[in-house]
C-alpha cells in the first residue's frame, strides 16, 4: 500500500494535466442506458468522486438508496466506473484534480451532459497545494460557473471530508462554504450546503486522504438526505425512504 505521502504527491501529480486526462476518458453517451429515463445527477469531484480505495465509492450506496426509495436517476458524466451491484457508473470524479481543473472543463461537461441535479465534493487536492488560502475563492468561482450557466440546476455543495494532517486548513476551507451557499440562495439560485466534514470523522479515512468503506456509506446517507429533503432534486417530490 502506497505510502500517504505517496499518495498526496500522485495526487499533486495528477492535478497538472486536467486537460488531457478528461479528453483521454470522455464519452457523449450514459453507459448505463436502463437509467437514461431518470433525473440527470452528475457526481462532481475528485478521485473521492471517483472511489479511490473502494471503486464507486458513495455513489454505490448513493444509488441503493435512491433505487430502494423509487426514485428515477441517471447519473451522468465522462467517467465511469463501480462494481456490478453499482447499476449507473457514470461521474464526474477525477483524481488528483484541484478546484481550477474542475473549473476548466466544467462548462463543457454541463453543455454535454445536461445534469439536473449536482453533487459537488471539491477542494481536498487544493489544501496540500501551493495556495489553500485561495481555494474559496477558488470555489465561488466555479460554483458561480456552474450556477451561472445551468441557473435552474440543483446544485448540493460539499464541505469537504477529513484530512488529518491538514485539519487546520480544512476547516477553513469549510468555514468558507456556507456563505457560498447563502449568497447563491439569496441569489435566487438552488444551491444547498451538505457538511460532509461532519458526517465523517478521522476513522473513516482509509490512507489520510480518502474514505474507507464506512466512510463512503457515510457521505452517500449525506448525500441522500440532502437530496430528500430538497423536492424536485431527484424528480417530482420529496423522497420518503429512510436513509
Amino acid at each position: 500500500m502506497a505510502s500517504r505521502r505517496q499518495l498526496l504527491a500522485g495526487a499533486i501529480a495528477l492535478a497538472v494535466a486536467p486537460t488531457a486526462i478528461g479528453a483521454t476518458t470522455a464519452h457523449a453517451a450514459s453507459s448505463d442506458t436502463g437509467a437514461a429515463a431518470g433525473v440527470r445527477v452528475m457526481p462532481l469531484g475528485d478521485s473521492i468522486t471517483d472511489g479511490f480505495n473502494v471503486p464507486g465509492g458513495y455513489r454505490i450506496g448513493l444509488w441503493e438508496r435512491l433505487v430502494a426509495g423509487g426514485q428515477t436517476v441517471d447519473f451522468v458524466g465522462s467517467m465511469s466506473n463501480g462494481p456490478g451491484n453499482l447499476g449507473d457508473r457514470d461521474h464526474e470524479g477525477h483524481s488528483g484534480w484541484t478546484i481550477a481543473g474542475i473549473d476548466a472543463n466544467v462548462s463543457r461537461w454541463l453543455t454535454t451532459y445536461q445534469p439536473q441535479t449536482i453533487l459537488l465534493h471539491i477542494g481536498t487536492n487544493d489544501i496540500y497545494g501551493s495556495d489553500p488560502g485561495g481555494a474559496p475563492a477558488r470555489l465561488r468561482t466555479l460554483v458561480n460557473r456552474i450556477t451561472s450557466q445551468l441557473p435552474q440546476a440543483y446544485l448540493f455543495l460539499a464541505t469537504i471530508t477529513p484530512l488529518p494532517a491538514f485539519d487546520a486548513g480544512v476547516r477553513a476551507f469549510n468555514a468558507a462554504v456556507p456563505g457560498i451557499v447563502r449568497d447563491q440562495a439569496n441569489a435566487g439560485r438552488r444551491v444547498h450546503l451538505v457538511d460532509m466534514y461532519a458526517a465523517l470523522t478521522n476513522a473513516d479515512i482509509a490512507d489520510g486522504v480518502h474514505p474507507n468503506a464506512t466512510g463512503y456509506n457515510k457521505m452517500a446517507a449525506a448525500w441522500y438526505n440532502a437530496l430528500r429533503s430538497v423536492p424536485g432534486a431527484t424528480g417530482a417530490g420529496a423522497l420518503t425512504n429512510a436513509a
